[in-house]
């Protein structure tokens, strides 16, 4: 226990100076640009085939897809470094891709199979990779952001300088146990970002009609915990956003909140069909604000072609479809698998 002493007090000198870490930066370079459409349209598309696989049978339960909202998940972990953690909330196939876990893993959870990233036993919501620094997907609505806590508080009492993002949703923002989190992230000067993704929409209900303050960035100032709003739809803005933010959390400030303002495109689930709101209000998001297009005509002004991003996409559907392909072929898991895994 003595030896821990001094390296605790190095990580803290360091973590002051912010030696070795990530600064803030302007904004992307081409070759950025391009690494986070790429990244924007794998989920993207990923997750299209999802659904179609959802519609054919071939995935059970619930299947919450996240198009619409990509920027928000790429642009974050472009401000991570490696060691960093990741916990999110039941719609989480865009994080676990966006942290770097293999499709074909990623869709054969999906699909309840062997070689699954959680044995095929988790399935849409509650997958986990803790080797990409992924602790889950989680099914119970704001219970990621006490969890969240948990990591950066055994990070702090570690001294290992690592920073955890903790996702949550506009409908989780009104949950007893995010402010009891709050309040101890804060007490203890714990390295998270708490990341609200604002969709508009906690399932059917828009914020207007469930929340008495729709500013959701400002719910940690009776904490002292300073908030951003940011627009969840601009990759730069996100990822600025996050730097920021980590780079506070990991000089040793605390916890701080990015309220990212997103969308969704599709229902809460599939199973839902989406009649809260018109047709009319979603076409416009997609037509004037949607994050994969205000990448492409950067991409465009930057001098890249259309046949460019026309490979790009390609290659992209040709990893889903690969993904898909071994998904429906790889074995269910062995009934044995039943007992393994689990506390008692």
């Amino acid at each position: 226990m003595a030896s821990e002493k001094p390296q605790r007090a190095a990580s803290t000198a360091k973590r002051a100076s912010g030696n070795g870490h990530k600064q803030p930066t302007a904004g992307m370079t081409r070759a950025e640009r391009l690494d986070a459409y790429t990244r924007m349209l794998l989920i993207r598309r990923f997750e299209e085939k999802a659904g179609q696989l959802y519609g054919m049978g071939h995935i059970g339960g619930f299947c919450h897809l996240y198009i619409g909202q990509e920027a928000v998940v790429v642009g974050m972990q472009m401000a991570l470094e490696p060691g960093d953690q990741v916990i999110t909330a039941y719609r989480d196939h865009g994080h676990t891709l966006a942290t770097g876990m293999d499709a074909k893993s990623v869709m054969a959870e999906l699909t309840g199979r062997r070689d699954g990233c959680s044995k095929g036993k988790g399935g849409s919501m509650h997958m986990f990779a803790p080797d990409k620094g992924f602790y889950g997907g989680h099914g119970i609505v704001g219970a990621t952001v006490p969890l969240g806590a948990g990591l950066a508080f055994a990070n702090k009492y570690r001294g290992d300088d690592r920073v955890c993002l903790t996702y949550f949703g506009d409908g989780a923002a009104n949950q007893g146990q995010v402010y009891e989190a709050f309040n101890m992230a804060e007490l203890w000067k714990l390295p998270v970002i708490f990341i609200i993704e604002n969709n508009k929409y906690a399932m059917g209900t828009s914020i207007e009609r469930a929340s008495s303050t729709t500013n959701l960035s400002q719910r940690g100032l009776s904490f002292n915990i300073p908030g951003e709003h940011v627009d969840g739809m601009d990759v730069e803005a996100v990822r600025a956003a996050g730097e920021r933010a980590i780079a506070f959390a990991r000089a040793g400030k605390g916890p701080m909140i990015l309220e990212m303002m997103t969308y969704r495109y599709r229902g809460h689930s599939m199973s839902d069909p989406a009649k809260y709101r018109t047709r009319e209000e979603v076409q416009q998001v997609r037509e004037t604000h949607d994050a994969i297009e205000h990448v492409r005509k950067l991409l465009i002004s930057d001098g890249v072609t259309e046949d460019e991003l026309k490979a790009i996409d390609k290659k992209v559907r040709d990893e889903v479809n690969a993904a898909a392909e071994f998904a429906l072929s790889d074995p269910e898991p062995a009934p044995s698998e039943l007992t393994t895994d689990v506390l008692v």
